[in-house]
């Protein structure tokens, strides 16, 4: 069993709990009663790289990486910090996430907030719109190609804007086959956790053009940043190099302005 079958099926039985405690009809009602989802892409398509900051508590591959007895008051530090959304990491067992670290964050802060989990099932998506996301990920990896239509098909129904993440050529040609507006390269092998930056140089050739490419992982100073841009990313998200940071919102800022003072190719 690879990590991310591990993942997968505490994630399944986690999901199994939930959905016996708080029935598919309570969350549509509360996901109609929400305000509508926000749209992150015309601040994504905005000259110069935008960042994805992102509340991360610990990693199957690092452990424990900082307390945030707060969410709500770091996600408000990178929206300070110039962050054009928040991704707020839900799943439980790995990450020490939750839906109540949605919820806060969600009171919190104006820009778009995206729901970061393993969604295998259409419950959850009525979750992350019950709970406030604008958007929610969707990992190519873990989705056969009829469920991950499924899933694009019902977080577009529902308001809110899919990330398809692919780590792969074959996962991208995927990705690029559903119509996303919104692709992930996941610079880390989720079925081993190794890490190689050069994955996103290799792969963002392969994004259609007019889809937003998003640059996942591997991002430990702001000169990460600014190569990520260098190879065409539009977004960044960043997750560790922030949470361990000390200063998130100053850190934010310099991630954004050593990227972005270098002409892009």
């Amino acid at each position: 069993m690879s990590v991310l079958d591990g993942i997968l099926a505490g994630v399944r039985e986690d999901l199994e709990q939930r959905r016996s405690a708080v029935p598919l009809g309570e969350l549509r009602a509360r996901a109609a009663g929400m305000p509508p989802a926000l749209d992150p892409l015309p601040a994504f398509r905005a000259p110069g790289v935008s960042i994805i900051a992102e509340v991360k508590r610990k990693s199957p591959s690092k452990g424990a990486l900082a307390d945030i007895p707060d969410p709500a008051s770091l996600a408000e530090q990178y929206a300070a910090g110039g962050a054009s959304a928040i991704s707020v990491l839900t799943e439980r067992r790995r990450f020490g996430g939750s839906l109540a670290d949605l919820d806060a964050v969600r009171a919190r802060v104006d820009v778009p907030v995206l729901r970061k989990d393993f969604i295998v099932d259409p419950y959850q998506l009525w979750e992350a719109r019950a709970h406030g996301a604008d958007l929610a990920l969707l990992m190519v990896v873990s989705l056969e190609d009829g469920r991950l239509a499924e899933l694009i098909g019902l977080c577009t129904e529902l308001g809110m804007t899919p990330l398809v993440e692919a780590h792969t050529a074959g996962e991208v040609a995927r990705a690029a086959g559903t119509g996303a507006r919104l692709i992930g390269i996941n610079a880390r092998d989720l079925t081993t956790l190794e890490v190689d930056r050069s994955v996103f140089a290799e792969l963002a050739p392969l994004v259609p053009e007019g889809a937003v490419r998003v640059a996942e992982s591997g991002v430990e100073r702001p000169e990460d940043v600014a190569d990520y841009r260098s190879r065409g990313a539009d977004v960044v998200l960043v997750g560790e190099a922030l949470v361990r940071s000390g200063d998130p919102r100053t850190s934010v800022r310099d991630f954004l302005s050593t990227a972005n003072a270098r002409p892009r190719p």
